[in-house]
């Protein structure tokens, strides 16, 4: 059966669900440079990692980055581990077992010392750096690190706690453009049919958001946005596509979340078409669509989707899987607002009752899942979270939005951007940031929307009495488990709605009505993420 945990347990409850992901509390990444080779002659690539990494504790002697070794002739093999000093660099010993490359030092740092270490390796990439062909027929690069594949191909700290800054150098043959993130640094003709481009990103992001794309693009500036370029890259067959599919929205999405959220956090906003992939990617600053979107329509949905999470997820973080609704719920979310914001409250309550209908159908298979819940089975084979994360966690904060008010969820929204800006956050601080700016105790409510299974479902019967002048209600809530807190708003008419706290299983209400509603209808303004049924008795 399921219950609502008391606030003890459920502390204890979530700290079951962290994701086992071996933290090194000892040390801390800072900066990567990513040398990558890219041919057209082999799919080996060739690469050389140096990173920059902070010493946090005393006696650390040994630190390991994430890298797939060699299975079926697909890998990476490393070659060489330095220590980078001003003056020269020194061998270092290493391991590379399952998919960890440990490496060994002589001396233990001291704590807050900083040190460069470099890795020489190659191999062809099983996942991550996708080499394919495009919908034309082209040759093409393009890496997909979501959620964990940055390791298939690049030695990191492959998990969203582990921030750092970034840039990339790629050598490719020169008839390729190569976009990544952060701004571009350089461009060198090396002379032998190749080209160098560097990029760099001086805000810190997680590794799965490091990404190159390599192909024939047409890559067009189409302006700024309150001062930020936008940029679109494409393959050249489909360059006004492009602009037709992304220009528009990605415009629109900057100046709405920048108004009511928060400054952009990065120096460009560039829109890539990518082969390999479905859907979209956040990479910072340089979100990846799918080939397929790119089409003579807007992809306005899909744009304003990946956008947000420039916001978040990309910016503000989870700090470890469990909390990935904190990236997709609120990109769900915050798409929706877009189109409640350019296309009108219809529009936004379809796409609200569509999302609900996907949830309860979700909630009625086998094993359903709370939305803060252990995703690391999924997450580590390479998978997304299960969709209840993307559509539910969108919902719950359309429900916290119903529920503290509107002016105080975007102030909510603006200080949890502004606090957590570059860094990490969980449930928890979101929390705290909501309670603070509404003055209200919301462990209830966090408690019963993330924490527990399934939805409520609530039947209403009715009645009028002509010589009492009142409606007898009757609602009862028949999901599994304890009842919910529901405040939940009942229209007698078109001009009138109530608003009845419901908390029990059962529970009858008198409303004074001075003449037949006629009908009435629950949640009439689409606040609850509930299933209603409405009868009248005779």
């Amino acid at each position: 059966m399921t219950r609502i945990l008391p606030i003890a347990l459920l502390l204890c409850a979530v700290s079951l669900f962290a994701d086992n992901y071996p933290r090194q509390p000892g040390v801390s990444p800072r900066h990567y440079v990513l040398r990558v080779t890219l041919s057209d002659d082999t799919d080996e690539i060739q690469g050389e990692t140096t990173v920059e990494m902070r010493f946090l504790q005393p006696a650390v002697t040994a630190f390991a980055l994430d890298l797939a070794g060699v299975r079926d002739g697909k890998g990476m093999t490393v070659t060489a581990v330095t220590a980078d000093e001003p003056a020269n660099s020194t061998p270092l010993s290493y391991t590379h077992e399952n998919d960890r490359l440990t490496i060994h030092l002589p001396a233990a740092p001291n704590p807050g010392a900083l040190r460069r270490f470099t890795v020489k390796y190659h191999g062809i990439p099983a996942n991550g750096l996708k080499i394919v062909k495009n919908k034309f027929g082209e040759r093409c690069f393009f890496s997909v690190n979501w959620p964990v594949m940055a390791r298939q191909w690049l030695p990191m700290i492959d998990h969203p706690s582990a921030k750092a800054t970034s840039e990339f150098l790629v050598t490719a043959p020169a008839r390729y453009q190569v976009v990544a993130n952060g701004v571009l640094v350089e461009e060198i003709d090396l002379g032998d049919g190749r080209r160098l481009t560097h990029w760099k990103q001086d805000e810190p992001i997680a590794s799965w958001l490091d990404n190159i794309g390599v192909a024939q693009f047409a890559a067009r500036t189409f302006g700024q946005a309150l001062g930020i370029p936008l940029q679109t890259w494409v393959f050249h067959q489909d360059r006004d596509n492009g602009i037709v599919a992304l220009e528009t929205s990605m415009r629109q999405a900057i100046e709405f979340y920048s108004d009511y959220v928060g400054p952009y956090p990065y120096d460009k906003l560039g829109g890539v078409e990518a082969a390999g992939m479905g859907g979209g990617m956040e990479h910072a600053s340089a979100i990846f669509f799918g080939q397929a979107s790119i089409r003579d329509r807007p992809a306005s949905s899909l744009v304003w989707h990946e956008v947000a999470h420039q916001w978040f997820g990309d910016s503000v973080t989870e700090k470890d899987w469990d909390d990935a609704w904190l990236s997709e719920g609120f990109a769900t979310y915050f798409a929706n607002l877009s189109t409640e914001h350019y296309h009108g409250r219809d529009a936004f309550v379809a796409a609200l009752k569509n999302a609900r209908a996907a949830i309860l159908r979700m909630e009625s298979q086998p094993k359903p899942v709370p939305v803060v819940h252990d995703n690391l089975p999924e997450i580590s084979g390479g998978a997304a979270p299960v969709r209840l994360v993307y559509q539910k966690g969108g919902w719950f904060l359309h429900m916290l939005r119903g529920q503290i008010g509107t002016d105080k969820f975007w102030q909510g929204m603006r200080e949890y951007y502004r606090r957590f800006r570059d860094s990490n956050a969980s449930t928890q601080d979101l929390r705290q940031v909501m309670e603070e700016v509404s003055g209200q105790d919301l462990a209830w409510f966090f408690r019963q929307w993330l924490y527990r299974t399934g939805s409520p479902i609530v039947e209403a019967a009715w009645s009028y009495d002509p010589s009492a002048q009142k409606v007898h209600l009757d609602l009862t809530q028949t999901q599994p488990g304890d009842p919910f807190r529901l405040p939940i708003e009942v229209a007698l008419s078109s001009t009138r709605i109530v608003k009845l706290d419901f908390a029990a299983t059962q529970q009858s209400f008198e409303i004074p009505c001075e003449q037949d509603p006629g009908a009435i209808a629950l949640d009439p303004d689409v606040w609850l993420l509930l299933d209603a049924k409405v009868t009248r008795r005779p």
